[in-house]
């Protein structure tokens, strides 16, 4: 039996559910898996928007087969041409050999270089609308929301927005599919896991799609994104999230990032954590670069205001699980943030002053003088310790409202 989920009448959500994956994009850790969603329009033409990966193909035309029955599908609308959500187009057109496939010109030029050549083309631009009978859709260009060719589609009657990946997140959907039936802190911590380290750096494309969608004055009543819940109740929430996450904004916190070998470096952001919650702060992060893979690192470090980040030296340089986490952050491109420097070295140095090259790049506002302690801290490197955990938690508390 076919377990449906609808968003309206005529509108299905075909999405499968990835708890096999260890790794997304061969790069990010997927703990609690991931979903790929597609969805489909049963109307006088039947229009499926996005597939899904290729090791969910056989699921995903098992669940179009059990809605439509023998009928074909007029259109295959692809917002995003990335694998893991067109995997299945040839499994589309295998069983459906005149299906349209609907998409703007950068779509057509990726879909012959993954899949090759193709026909039954439908192109679209910016603004054209597709009728499907008692249902219409309207395609936005948004390029660079995370790729060149990506778009939205936005169904008029259900008010429905088919976003892409832009709006979703990691995590499988455990039983509950919409905003209104899944625990939001969850999946609000994946969602900007995902928008940091996937996203994040096509902020300013990010912002102009948003313009875009404003300055249509369509309705949003549900965003239905290719990843995480669809938001049905609350749809404001995410849209406001992306504004706020592509405009660099914060919260008050600080994350502490470390590179220990044998311990002495640890020490020193233990004590810089307790002198911040002694001013006040009560949102502190502190990982180990070693044991905590850097998105998730990262997503903290978009979150909070404040970062301090610590090093031993090592063979004359950085620790080199503290180099992961300097080029993502570089490669990021954050902005805005306030920056402390701390770390130790015994017959050479490197690691400290690796990041303050670092610092002198990114152009954060620096915290204190960077502390470097010979072998292991002692009273004079645990009070300048104290001087960035003192000025770090004097600006956030400024900064309240």
């Amino acid at each position: 039996m076919i377990n449906t989920v609808k968003i309206e009448e005529s509108i299905h959500f075909l999405g499968v559910n990835d708890r096999e994956t260890h790794l997304f994009e061969n790069l990010w850790p997927l703990d609690k898996g991931v979903s790929y969603n597609s969805y489909l329009i049963h109307d006088e033409k039947i229009a499926v928007i996005d597939t899904v990966k290729s090791t969910k193909m056989d699921a995903f035309i098992e669940k179009i087969g059990g809605i439509i029955g023998d009928k074909p599908v007029d259109y295959l609308i692809i917002n995003h041409m990335e694998p893991d959500h067109s995997g299945a187009i040839k499994a589309v057109r295998e069983k459906y050999p005149n299906v349209k496939i609907v998409g703007n010109k950068k779509t057509f030029e990726f879909l012959e270089d993954f899949y090759g050549i193709m026909d039954h083309h439908y192109m679209i631009d910016d603004g054209d609308v597709l009728d499907l009978g008692k249902h219409q859709l309207k395609f936005y260009l948004t390029p660079m929301v995370h790729w060149p060719e990506t778009m939205m589609t936005y169904e008029t009657t259900s008010k429905t927005l088919f976003s892409g990946d832009a709006f979703g997140g990691f995590g499988a959907l455990d039983g509950g599919v919409f905003d209104d039936e899944v625990n939001l802190e969850f999946y609000t911590d994946e969602i900007r896991r995902y928008y940091s380290n996937i996203v994040g750096k096509y902020g300013a494309m990010v912002q102009k799609a948003l313009k875009k969608l404003k300055d249509a004055g369509i309705d949003i009543q549900v965003v239905a994104p290719t990843h995480g819940p669809v938001w049905r109740s609350n749809p404001s929430c995410i849209i406001n999230y992306y504004d706020k996450w592509s405009k660099a904004e914060t919260e008050e916190g600080v994350v502490i990032v470390y590179g220990s070998m044998y311990g002495n470096t640890q020490k020193m952001a233990d004590f810089i954590a307790r002198k911040l919650s002694e001013k006040g702060i009560k949102n502190i992060r502190i990982y180990d670069a070693s044991k905590t893979h850097v998105s998730y690192i990262i997503s903290d470090i978009w979150r909070f205001k404040g970062v301090v980040l610590g090093s031993c030296a090592y063979n004359t340089g950085l620790f080199p699980a503290m180099e992961a986490v300097i080029h993502k952050i570089e490669n990021s491109q954050l902005k805005n943030r306030y920056l402390g420097i701390f770390g130790t070295a015994s017959w050479s140095g490197g690691g400290v002053s690796t990041l303050n090259q670092f610092a002198e790049k990114i152009k954060w506002q620096k915290i204190g003088e960077s502390v470097e302690a010979k072998s292991s801290p002692k009273e004079k490197e645990f009070e300048m310790c104290q001087q960035i955990a003192d000025e770090m938690a004097q600006l956030l508390i400024h900064e309240r409202v």
